[in-house]
């Protein structure tokens, strides 16, 4: 029998923050997320995407533009064809995951073995501390002083007072900071000794990506990670000499398929490999657990943020986050 042509439905839902959520651009209240589902008669697929407006996407935008793609998923489309069908972003990630999903479930076996690395194992997250007053991130930082590693949101002015007052407030935890494009050169010459002086070990994204040239001529006594600078491989070329580190994010990626392709080209280059992620819940978490699995860094809090996580979502013990059940995805 021929297979069931697959039939895409997308979905919009909104997903309240447990408290405010601040970065160098802005603030939140909640997760605002867009899902693909794929039915081909005899299984489902998911996949969840956090839309990001630093990349000119929007969730009216991103639903428009997977509502489109249902008559190529009709006609056929796969995760291969999907790769030229739709540009990097948030919304390819949604349907690219829900073609993995949908292939291991009528496969009848898990994302990972179908990516050939065997199964997933548990990870260390980071926990991330959101932009505030000193005092606030220190009051903070003594809340989550038992989890191994935080992230600070930085933002330039006030930034050293407030890694000193985590620092003071979690003395055993180790320190990864992100300014969000928030600093200017002088800004990073002048607080990048100083926070390895706090044992900060990684700069996330200190300068805007179209100034981030200025990091080849500047000192690096932390390594730096490139996160806005870095979107797919055809990035990295660039980032050489700029950066020791890349975060992929499969919202920037355009999901699974090309960060994996951007993790071994990554790796080939000499970088150092985050996982990260947009605040979403633990549908958006799952794949990037299988890009985790080769990672140094991995930051997959989106969950930890959230009032409340979705049913059969991720276990979090502390700061070790566990692989999906397949009842969530892969």
């Amino acid at each position: 029998m021929a297979p069931h042509p697959q039939r895409l439905h997308v979905t919009r839902r909104s997903f309240p923050l447990a408290q405010p959520f601040a970065i160098s651009r802005g603030s939140k209240t909640a997760a605002e997320v867009v899902v693909a589902e794929l039915h081909d008669g005899d299984s489902r697929g998911r996949g969840e995407c956090v839309p990001y407006p630093r990349y000119g996407e929007s969730v009216d935008s991103v639903f428009a533009a997977l509502e489109r793609m249902k008559g190529a998923v009709f006609s056929g489309l796969n995760r291969d064809s999907l790769q030229e069908a739709m540009p990097p972003g948030a919304a390819r990630n949604a349907l690219d995951a829900a073609f993995w999903d949908i292939e291991a479930k009528g496969a009848h076996c898990s994302v990972a073995q179908l990516a050939g690395i065997g199964s997933l194992k548990p990870v260390v997250t980071a926990y991330t501390l959101s932009l505030d007053t000193p005092a606030r991130m220190g009051e903070a930082a003594a809340a989550h002083k038992a989890r191994p590693l935080l992230k600070l949101k930085l933002t330039g002015d006030g930034d050293l007072e407030r890694v000193a007052a985590v620092r003071r407030n979690a003395p055993q935890a180790r320190l990864i900071v992100d300014a969000n494009e928030g600093w200017t050169a002088r800004q990073y010459a002048e607080l990048a000794p100083a926070l390895a002086g706090f044992g900060v070990e990684l700069i996330e994204q200190p300068l805007p990506a179209g100034d981030d040239a200025a990091l080849a001529e500047l000192p690096h006594p932390i390594a730096v990670c490139a996160d806005e600078s870095c979107h797919t491989a055809d990035d990295l070329d660039r980032l050489v000499g700029k950066y020791e580190a890349i975060n992929i994010k499969l919202d920037k990626t355009g999901g699974l398929t090309e960060a994996l392709a951007l993790a071994t080209a990554a790796r080939e280059r000499g970088f150092t490999i985050m996982v990260g992620c947009m605040i979403g819940t633990s549908l958006a978490m799952a794949p990037a657990m299988v890009v985790a699995q080769q990672a140094s860094v991995v930051d997959l809090d989106g969950p930890l943020l959230l009032a409340a996580d979705r049913n059969q979502g991720l276990r979090y013990d502390g700061s070790l986050v566990y692989p999906p059940e397949p009842g969530l995805w892969g």
